[in-house]
């Protein structure tokens, strides 16, 4: 396997959905083979029966693991030995048994140092749920098992237009009760943080919304926004986080402020997820940002309605492999130009005359 290649660990997601799909079309194009090494962690003879039945052109060798994915060619690597039918469009317990199984071991080996980054294909939520996985989605199952005290935030993009989210999936009947000042604080560190490092924006701009319609009329529709909102956004100014609003959410992406900013926050997941995916569906990408691992998905589901059709369009999925292998690079050029920082100046006044000196000069002296 070729150094400079980025090797791209890719989940099977749920096996009756579209996720098999989305990934053999994207890979039916040899371009996509220069760009990355990818090996997806699932079942080749899941593969295979997808390949078949949609009656797709694209070929792959089977690995015992990342360690012998050849450049050029697209892996599988066997995450279960258990036989798992195939039934398309159907719900199915063991369906979220081998889409645990595949995001296991692909976390396994990211820790071993075998792959670079991880683009997840879609689950389904209610039947990867096990003793092994209690959790709401992939971003808060992969921010515990890393271990590595880092926060998840959230991003759904298309090229320069990414909204977080402050509160994920959650009720909506516990959203006001979970939002306060240090929540949005800790969200918009991670987020502006995220766009310098992963995204090479020097000094991003982020729009925050407001929690309730109108931004809460001054009071007379609700006070998040004076009492918790507002205040959190003028401490992280002070601060130097380009952060402005909060906006009255009904009228924001309508009107296409978007445009002007680098980022928006959204204040819950329907919020932000609603007009982002209305504006920008076919090749939005989730993002998980704040992790050390880069993990990427597309930005739909598993598409029961039409899986097993050949509908399903790769574009979203090609982006989340665009975007996975962006980030990677932007973290590496981020660390390089931060691995030998300049040496600390300073002026020392003496004789009536301001004399520049280093801090070796200091230390020779």
């Amino acid at each position: 396997m070729e150094d400079n290649k980025i090797r791209v660990g890719i989940t099977q997601g749920d096996i009756n959905g579209v996720g098999y799909e989305v990934i053999l079309k994207t890979f039916a194009d040899p371009v996509m083979l220069e760009l990355c090494t990818p090996i997806i962690y699932g079942s080749p003879k899941v593969a295979a029966y997808h390949r078949k039945s949609l009656d797709l052109p694209t070929n792959f060798s089977i690995v015992n693991s990342a360690s012998e994915a050849a450049s050029n060619r697209l892996s599988v690597v066997n995450c279960t030995d258990d036989e798992v039918k195939v039934e398309f469009s159907k719900p199915d317990p063991e369906a979220g048994k081998a889409a645990f199984g595949a995001l296991e071991k692909a976390i396994e080996e990211y820790k071993e140092g075998l792959i670079d980054v991880i683009v997840t294909a879609p689950i389904n939520k209610h039947t990867i749920q096990s003793e092994e996985f209690s959790f709401p989605g992939h971003t808060e199952y992969i921010e515990q098992k890393l271990e590595d005290g880092g926060k998840a935030l959230m991003i759904l993009m298309k090229d320069d237009f990414r909204v977080a989210l402050v509160t994920g999936h959650i009720p909506v009947s516990q959203i006001a009760s979970t939002i306060t000042k240090e929540l949005i604080q800790e969200k918009l560190m991670i987020f502006n943080r995220s766009l310098k490092q992963d995204f090479g924006i020097g000094a991003p701009r982020i729009a925050v919304l407001s929690l309730n319609p109108h931004a809460g009329d001054e009071g007379l529709l609700g006070t998040e926004e004076q009492e918790i909102i507002t205040p959190a956004l003028q401490e992280m100014a002070a601060k130097g986080i380009l952060c402005y609003g909060p906006y009255a959410a009904d009228g924001f992406m309508g009107s296409g402020n978007f445009t002007h900013f680098d980022g928006v926050l959204a204040m819950y997941h329907d919020q932000g997820l609603a007009p982002f995916k209305a504006l920008a569906m076919d090749e939005g990408v989730n993002y998980t940002a704040g992790l050390s691992v880069i993990r990427t998905s597309p930005a739909h589901g598993t598409a029961y309605d039409i899986a097993g059709k050949g509908l399903a369009s790769e574009d979203s999925f090609r982006q989340a492999i665009y975007v996975a292998t962006d980030v990677f690079r932007n973290r590496q050029r981020d660390k390089a130009a931060h691995a030998n920082p300049l040496r600390k100046q300073y002026y020392e006044k003496r004789d009536d005359s301001d004399k520049l000196k280093l801090d070796s000069v200091e230390e020779d002296l």
